[in-house]
């Protein structure tokens, strides 16, 4: 796989280094020439210099060769600026990092379809250390082919979970509705903006995207 970096943060640094262990190719798109000459020296990986929202700077990286888009500059606008160009010009998937939570109902009008909230997800983890819950333990709940994805409903995902007409081997097991967790059978409703998370199997990974890139957010896969 080939994978695409904007912005050569410390979390863009770690995950680019776990990515190449796992004989990934990466490209980093750096504005800043002093960190690329900081890092080229001991990361084996390509780096361009310049404006990853550029369409001449990601036309560089060959999008349609490549497979996962990451948006990880410490600009919100500049991020969704480049995920927008990116989807433009063919990544098959980009995932867009956004400091300010208020952005988040902007991307899901952008059809933006993986948004990460730092803020957001480390909150939640240190609550739940706090309670006692290991969310790490997942990895060991989750094997195979079992996968974990989930989306922000649209108005037109509205009505009863057991409705919702998923593939074969997908199952909705909860929600989130305004922080609130909640528990789903086939008769819980479905509201616009719940955050839906769905148990499936890795084969059906591809046809969720493909759904639920019309307007909403996924955030997990």
């Amino acid at each position: 796989m080939r994978i695409v970096f904007i912005g050569a943060s410390d979390t863009t640094v770690r995950s680019a280094e776990l990515l190449i262990d796992k004989q990934y190719e990466v490209v980093i798109i750096e504005k800043n020439k002093e960190r690329i000459d900081q890092l080229i020296e001991h990361m084996d990986c390509s780096f361009l210099h310049g404006d990853g929202s550029s369409p001449a700077m990601l036309k560089e990286t060959n999008p349609e060769k490549a497979d996962v888009l990451f948006c990880l500059s410490d600009s919100d606008q500049s991020n969704l600026i480049a995920g927008l160009v990116g989807r433009s010009m063919g990544f098959e998937r980009i995932i867009v990092s956004i400091i300010d939570p208020d952005f988040e109902p902007i991307c899901r009008e952008l059809g933006l379809t993986d948004t990460i909230i730092p803020t957001r997800t480390i909150s939640r983890f240190l609550a739940d250390m706090v309670e006692g819950v290991d969310v790490l333990e997942l990895r060991t709940v989750i094997k195979g082919a079992a996968r974990i994805f989930s989306f922000t409903a649209g108005s037109e995902d509205a009505g009863a979970v057991g409705e919702l007409d998923l593939p074969t081997n997908a199952r909705v097991v909860c929600l989130y509705r305004e922080q609130e967790f909640i528990l789903t059978d086939d008769s819980t409703k479905i509201r616009k903006d719940d955050e839906v998370v769905v148990l499936t199997h890795s084969k059906n990974m591809d046809a969720l995207h493909e759904r639920w890139t019309r307007a909403t957010g996924s955030h997990w896969g």
